[in-house]
């Protein structure tokens, strides 16, 4: 007698199917609005400090090295060439930093089923993304006006650096979100391991400007890439031709499968830790 075949799955109905996705956008941000609270709303200035930090950075750096050098390496305005190599990374670094958090600022809210780990990484990532996003073109058109720049922008190169700064952040969040949760002191060896990326991601001088060595070494940097793109949407003259979206592209994804498998297999250890 023929085996009889294993019983299939029924499929959501599309009704089904449309609430689930409008209850997962709900949680997402609900999620959103209780970070928004519990981080800028309790703190005086808010937002505020959000734009003062990146802007004080920069004007630090701009002041530093107008007393060392006489001008920048591109342009003429110290401001517009460390603003375009610091607004990347910084934008990486921020939405890295709190993707890797996503679960532990959410673990009590992660105890109730309608409640998933996804849906704590994606509220981190897209509240820090639009804050990000929007810090940078305040920040830019600011510092364009200040400057009476003329030059031609050219858009394209500036939000592909930005969106590839955001998945980069996504992708390295992921992972040590995961790793973080399972071995604690993860977090501080990462801290550590990263403190010189600020020198290695051509923020205060140009990839072009290094001996042949280092630029071998620094280009396997994705930030270096990221870092060259922003900047060639400022600057007509200049190229970055060594830079490759594919290869920060590559990167990116492989990180995010990679944290995206760790969490599925061992969210639950992470919670219970």
């Amino acid at each position: 007698m023929a085996a009889l075949p294993p019983p299939q799955t029924p499929a959501l109905p599309p009704a089904d199917a449309g609430r689930r996705r409008f209850a997962t956008l709900r949680t997402v941000l609900a999620l959103m609005l209780r970070e928004m609270s519990t981080r800028y709303g309790r703190t005086p200035g808010g937002y505020l400090w959000s734009i003062i930090e990146p802007l004080g950075a920069i004007l630090v750096l701009s002041l530093g090295f107008s007393l060392l050098i006489r001008t920048p390496s591109l342009g003429s305005s110290f401001l517009l060439f460390y603003a375009s190599g610091y607004l990347a990374f910084d934008m990486y670094q921020t939405i890295s930093n709190m993707v890797a958090r996503a679960i532990f600022f959410s673990r009590p809210l992660l105890l109730y089923p309608a409640v998933t780990w996804i849906d704590a990484v994606l509220a981190r990532f897209l509240l820090n993304s639009l804050t990000s996003v929007v810090i940078s073109v305040l920040l830019f058109s600011g510092i364009l006006t200040v400057i009476d720049h003329r030059g031609t922008l050219d858009l394209m190169p500036i939000l592909e650096a930005m969106g590839l700064a955001m998945l980069l952040g996504l992708g390295v969040g992921t992972v040590n979100c995961a790793i973080a949760g399972l071995f604690p002191i993860w977090e501080v060896a990462w801290s550590i391991i990263t403190r010189p990326l600020f020198l290695a991601s051509a923020i205060l001088y140009l990839y072009e400007d290094l001996p042949q060595v280092a630029r071998e070494i620094l280009w396997f940097n994705p930030l270096v890439h990221i870092t060259g793109l922003m900047r060639s949407g400022f600057y007509s003259t200049y190229g970055a031709t060594y830079a490759s979206p594919v290869y920060v592209l590559g990167i990116s994804l492989v990180l995010l499968a990679f944290g995206q498998i760790l969490l599925g297999r061992y969210h639950r250890d992470i919670l219970n830790s």
